[in-house]
This record gives C-alpha cells, sequence and structure tokens, in this order.
C-alpha cells in the first residue's frame, strides 16, 4: 500500500515537472525564433534554423542609425512612465478613502467601478477622438496620457483598496493618536506597508501604454510622436517594402525593459497579487 502511495506521488511528480518543461518550451520558442529572426540578412523571417548560418547585427544598427526608432523608444518610455505616476498617485488616493473611510455613496461608488470594467476601452474610440479633438489634445502624448489613465483608475483603484483593508488599522489609529494627520499616515505608514501593490500597479500601468498599438495610432497621427508600437507596424506595413527582420530586431529591443522590470520585482508582484485580491 505504501508502495502504490509513493509510486503514486512519484507519477504525479513527473507529470508536473513534464508539463512545465512543455509550458516552458512554449514560452521560450517564440522569444529564440524572433530573436533568431532578428539576426536574418536581408528582409526575410525565413530560416532553416533558429539562429542562422550568415547572422548579423546590422539590423539592429540600423534601428538606430537609419531609423526613428530612439525616438520612438524614448515616447513610448515617457507616455509609460508619466501613466504609471498618474495612476498610481490617483489610485492610492481612491482606494485609501474607499478603505478607510464610511461615507454616503461608498458602496454605489465601488459596485460603478465594477459596472464601469465590463465595458471595453474600443466602444469608446470614436468618443475619445472626438473629444480630443474638442480640447485640442488629439495627437499629443499628454492626451495618450490622460486616456490610459482614466481607463486605469477605477480596476487598479479596486486592487490596492483590496490590498489596503488587509492592513491594521490599529497602526494608524496609534499614529493620530499621537498626533498623525491622514496626509501623514498614508505617507508614513501605508505607501512604505504597500509596495508590493504599489509594485503592481505600477509596472501593470507602464507595460499596457508601452505596448498598446490602437490607442495610440488612433490619437498619434505625426511619426515623430509615435510610440514603440505604432512606429513598428509600420515596418510590415510599408506599401513599396516590408521589413520583417527590423520589425524583429525592435521587438526584442522593446521587449527588454519589461523583461528587466519583472525580473527586478517578480517577488513584490506576486505578494501584491495575492494579497491585494484577498478582500473587496
Amino acid at each position: 500500500m505504501i508502495k502504490s502511495e509513493k509510486l503514486r506521488g512519484n507519477l504525479g511528480l513527473v507529470l508536473t515537472y513534464l508539463f512545465l518543461i512543455v509550458m516552458m518550451v512554449a514560452a521560450v520558442f517564440p522569444a529564440l525564433w524572433i530573436f533568431g529572426s532578428s539576426l536574418n540578412p536581408g528582409d526575410s523571417l525565413f530560416s532553416t534554423s533558429i539562429i542562422p548560418e550568415r547572422a548579423t547585427w546590422v539590423h539592429y544598427k540600423e534601428l538606430f542609425t537609419e531609423m526613428d526608432f530612439p525616438i520612438w523608444f524614448w515616447n513610448s518610455i515617457k507616455v509609460g512612465l508619466s501613466t504609471s505616476a498618474l495612476v498610481l498617485l490617483l489610485c492610492m488616493f481612491t482606494a485609501y478613502a474607499f478603505s478607510r473611510f464610511d461615507f454616503y455613496g461608498r458602496k454605489s461608488g465601488l459596485m460603478t467601478i465594477l459596472v464601469l470594467q465590463m465595458f471595453p476601452g474600443m466602444m469608446s474610440m470614436v468618443a475619445i477622438y472626438v473629444v480630443l479633438n474638442m480640447i485640442g489634445l488629439l495627437d499629443t502624448h499628454l492626451g495618450l496620457i490622460l486616456i490610459y489613465a482614466g481607463g486605469a483608475v477605477p480596476y487598479q483603484s479596486w486592487l490596492m483598496k483590496g490590498y489596503f483593508d488587509t492592513l491594521p488599522r490599529s497602526l494608524e489609529e496609534a499614529a493620530i493618536i499621537d498626533g498623525a494627520s491622514r496626509w501623514t499616515v498614508l505617507w508614513r505608514i501605508l505607501v512604505p506597508l504597500s509596495l508590493p501593490i504599489i509594485s503592481v500597479v505600477a509596472i501593470f500601468n507602464f507595460v499596457a501604454p508601452f505596448g498598446d498599438y490602437l490607442l495610440a495610432r488612433l490619437i498619434l497621427t505625426s511619426p515623430e510622436k509615435w510610440t514603440l508600437a505604432v512606429g513598428l507596424y509600420d515596418f510590415i506595413s510599408g506599401q513599396f517594402g516590408k521589413h520583417f527582420t527590423q520589425f524583429a530586431a525592435g521587438a526584442v529591443l522593446a521587449a527588454l525593459p519589461i523583461t528587466i522590470l519583472y525580473l527586478l520585482l517578480q517577488n513584490l508582484l506576486i505578494s501584491g497579487l495575492t494579497q491585494g485580491s484577498t478582500k473587496g
């Protein structure tokens, strides 16, 4: 009986490792294929091996010497960081209010936040275009940042509010008794204790604008204001030439900032996501 249970346990362990290996290969192979394609001579993605026999780094050089890749890259970094900072600031105040104060309309406000998540952003694209055109923010990074932030605040506020609910109120009550203001309590107590969820919100709202194409293509019409996603798409949508290998090289470089962020902050991300979803 003991041997059969041990055999089943070993079999389950083997199947688990096989599943993890298959998932790892499925995740790593596309990245290796894109990297190999970026080293392929010419403009074709076809290659008999993952790493071409006549591999060349010329496409990476062309991105910085013959194309506007650095401008697009900087635009994406600027929009991503600005959106992340704005969303983080707004969500922090919103989540703190919903978590710590009892006021008229609190429950209906939380339900409104949930209801807003039911409607996809694509439904409002025409309205967004018209409104930005009316207020003079069309084809500006500021208009794009405001749209990204407005769409992200409801869900991220709910996520951060759930994390705030897990923090003991006794720390705040003790600080208030000692004469601390609500502002001091927020910045000196809650913010240091909430670094995991702050990291989650910050990274999510950097990654989403960094890789978004639809809204950026709708709002930004000048090539010098394009973000990276819009600029890279131009490589493979040209009427007289499609530069697939340059697109692959740009995709590899575009993935580096996001990959580095996830690797550096993975522990905070896991903690923030698990604890932020325990209460609503």
